[in-house]
């Protein structure tokens, strides 16, 4: 709920779903621009979701947001391009910068993730 408020100030919420395989139903069916995925959803993790929807063609750029500050998650997320990623202690500073990173095709990570 709290990332859904931070969002609303600034952006168009289309759709919150509970797991992974939801966001790429809700993706493939409303085609967003921009998707926040949590790396740890239930039945599919948000980096896989994401894979899955460039698979079959998304073109939606993503942030990913996390507890984990291991740079192995970083690395993998990055490799998906335009995506930003975004440690939850750091939700409030980071996110709407992480966006507008991504929208402009620059990728984002959260100062506190491990080098």
């Amino acid at each position: 709920d709290s990332l859904v408020r931070l969002l609303w100030r600034d952006f168009e919420v289309v759709a919150t779903v509970a797991d992974g395989l939801a966001a790429v139903t809700e993706a493939e069916r409303l085609e967003p621009d921009l998707l926040v995925l949590d790396v740890a959803m239930p039945g599919l993790n948000g980096i896989a979701a994401a894979a899955r929807l460039k698979e079959h063609g998304s073109t939606a750029k993503v942030v990913f947001v996390t507890n984990m500050k291991d740079r192995e998650f970083v690395d993998e997320s990055l490799a998906l391009g335009d995506v930003g990623f975004v440690v939850k202690d750091r939700l409030v500073a980071d996110l709407l910068p992480a966006i507008q990173q991504v929208l402009s095709g620059r990728a984002f990570v959260s100062p506190s993730v491990s080098r």
